[in-house]
């Protein structure tokens, strides 16, 4: 009799502390579905700056370089090469790269469009307009959240938290204090 009373006693004690390790599981699976959600946000963030920048990088070296050779490091003069040592295409071939050009300036340009009618410019928008109805006041991110409809997870709000950030860097938007932004003034 005594077993068994021991037996109930330790079932019981052992339910009651897989409860208690459910409960914090649960809440631990909560916090890092969060924290998951603001590494996604902060992703899709990092990427199209990144892809942004590359566009940069590729426009700056096809961009045209002035005429002329550029001066030597050490002020010695700069060899020119004669036109004759360059091998001459048909008129041809000249005009058919000519009419490639624009084309590829044209699929260029319309990934530059896509980009802006993505999230992100959608975002930048929607903060500036928010920024210019609040007449200057000081705003923390999360009510600025809230005012867009994006405060629903911590992923939405560390968009909107990213985002000002990046204005801040562009000086469209003020750091008033810590969490605190202000508009710009014009």
């Amino acid at each position: 009799m005594v077993s068994v009373a021991h037996t109930a006693q330790s079932i019981e004690i052992t339910a009651e502390n897989l409860q208690e390790e459910l409960r914090r599981l649960e809440a631990q699976r909560q916090a890092l579905e969060r924290e998951l959600a603001a590494v996604v946000a902060h992703l899709g963030s990092v990427r199209t700056t990144l892809n942004a920048l590359q566009d940069l990088m590729r426009a700056a070296t096809r961009a045209p370089t002035p005429s002329g050779p550029a001066p030597a490091p050490d002020g010695a003069a700069a060899v020119r090469a004669e036109p004759e040592a360059r091998p001459q295409r048909p008129e041809g071939q000249q005009k058919q790269q000519k009419q490639q050009k624009p084309a590829r300036t044209a699929r260029r340009g319309e990934r530059g469009e896509r980009q802006t009618d993505g999230k992100y410019g959608r975002l930048t928008e929607q903060i500036m307009d928010f920024f210019a109805a609040t007449g200057g006041a000081d705003v923390r991110a999360r009510d600025v959240a809230a005012a867009l409809g994006r405060d629903t997870d911590a992923g939405s709000i560390n968009a909107v938290r990213s985002t000002l950030d990046r204005l801040v860097a562009t000086s469209r938007v003020q750091r008033a204090g810590r969490g605190l932004y202000r508009a710009n003034p014009s």
